[in-house]
């Protein structure tokens, strides 16, 4: 815990607290707001995933070419010229662009920069700092951004401004490195580079399972807006907030317990974890009530970490012995995303089209058990370069 370290945990703390509590600013304007139509929160999730789509093959690149610490202050300075945009009444599904385009430049240089701060015995440890503000802050910035959003929405930009540019303070104190190398990859690189890692069944497994994975929580995250609204008669930010905290904590719950029951060399077990969200996502569509709901969200979240962690270990692993563990989270992220991006874009038609929530859950869980037991079906026996299992 050097002040390097330090400076960064604080600094990723203050800014997924942003992110997660502008996220929460919109939800209560739309909530607020009845003239806003119901498809508007997906369609907010879709331009902000749409900006970390266009941007992937090259965020990575131009964190590796330039000094981390001035990438992370762009990202947070885009993300506040987003809510500024926001704050003075420019249209919300523009400015995520922008809140999108900062994410998407902030995450390989939070990643990228851990190496250059700490030696490599000490590398897992502060992955696991970093980690664990990221988790304490999306989960305040939900609840805290939601309260103060139902107060006053203005005041809700104004704090998530505030927080971006005391995030981007915060990474100055950070060490000055440059990158030596020279190489500049382009879109063709990072295609070939795709290629190649798909060549393995078991990648071509995994990088599908966390798609499913992803997509099933986004499509989950923002339906549960109309579906608290419709089902459980929720009518501010704070009740939507609250009730995707015990998804959040089920997860983390998941994350914890996955190491146990499915270590990468039982990969195969994933695939119960899988089959147990779809009847889960599928049960809560028959879930009228709010203590009810609110412990199928918990225990959807654990299915969920259980299944993940595995799923992105292996990835990490093969990533490793392949293209280089950077490329391949740059490819995860570039896979999670476009699939992120089509299932809200289905629900955000859906919505539009009026389509009754309720049945949208539903059919969200149907089609998770779908896509687990296409997955099982072409599970591969074996792992390449990992210990196979039963």
């Amino acid at each position: 815990m050097n002040k390097s370290i330090v400076a960064l945990i604080f600094a990723q703390f203050l800014s997924a607290f942003g992110d997660n509590a502008i996220l929460f600013a919109v939800v209560a304007l739309v909530m607020q707001h009845s003239d806003l139509p119901s498809w508007y929160i997906p369609a907010i999730q879709s331009v902000f995933i749409f900006a970390y789509i266009a941007l992937a093959p090259f965020a990575g690149p131009f964190a590796d070419q330039h000094q981390k610490r001035y990438v992370l202050l762009i990202g947070n300075v885009l993300k506040a010229l987003g809510a500024m945009l926001i704050l003075i009444k420019v249209e919300p599904l523009i400015a995520f662009i922008l809140v999108g385009a900062g994410a998407a430049l902030y995450s390989p240089a939070k990643y990228g920069i851990l190496p250059e701060l700490v030696d490599e015995d000490e590398l897992v440890k502060a992955n696991s700092w970093v980690e664990g503000s990221t988790i304490v802050a999306i989960l305040l910035g939900m609840v805290v951004g939601a309260k103060v959003a139902d107060h006053s929405i203005p005041l809700a930009l104004q704090m998530t401004i505030v927080l971006f540019f005391l995030s981007a303070a915060a990474t100055l104190m950070l060490p000055s490195v440059m990158h030596s190398g020279s190489i500049k990859p382009t879109a063709m690189d990072f295609i070939k580079d795709i290629k190649l890692f798909v060549a393995k069944p078991i990648a071509r497994f995994s990088l599908f399972s966390a798609a499913l994975f992803w997509s099933a929580a986004a499509v989950l995250r923002v339906m549960l807006v109309a579906w608290g609204a419709i089902v459980l008669g929720m009518t501010n930010a704070s009740d939507v907030a609250q009730l995707t905290l015990f998804l959040a904590i089920g997860i983390i719950i998941g994350a914890a317990l996955a190491p146990k029951f499915i270590p990468m060399h039982h990969l195969r077990r994933v695939r119960f974890a899988g089959f147990a969200l779809g009847f889960l996502i599928l049960a809560l569509g028959f879930v009228t009530s709010l203590i009810p709901a609110q412990i199928t969200l918990l225990v959807i979240g654990i299915a969920g970490g259980l299944y993940i962690v595995p799923i992105n270990a292996t990835l990490q692993e093969i990533g490793h012995q392949s293209i280089g563990s950077g490329s391949a989270v740059a490819i995860l992220n570039f896979c999670n995303n476009t699939c992120m991006l089509i299932s809200v874009g289905i629900y955000t038609l859906a919505e539009s089209l009026e389509f009754p929530v309720v049945h949208s859950v539903i059919a969200t869980g149907l089609v998770v058990l779908f896509f687990a037991t296409l997955v099982t079906m072409n599970l591969p026996k074996k792992t390449e370069g990992l210990v196979s299992g039963d």
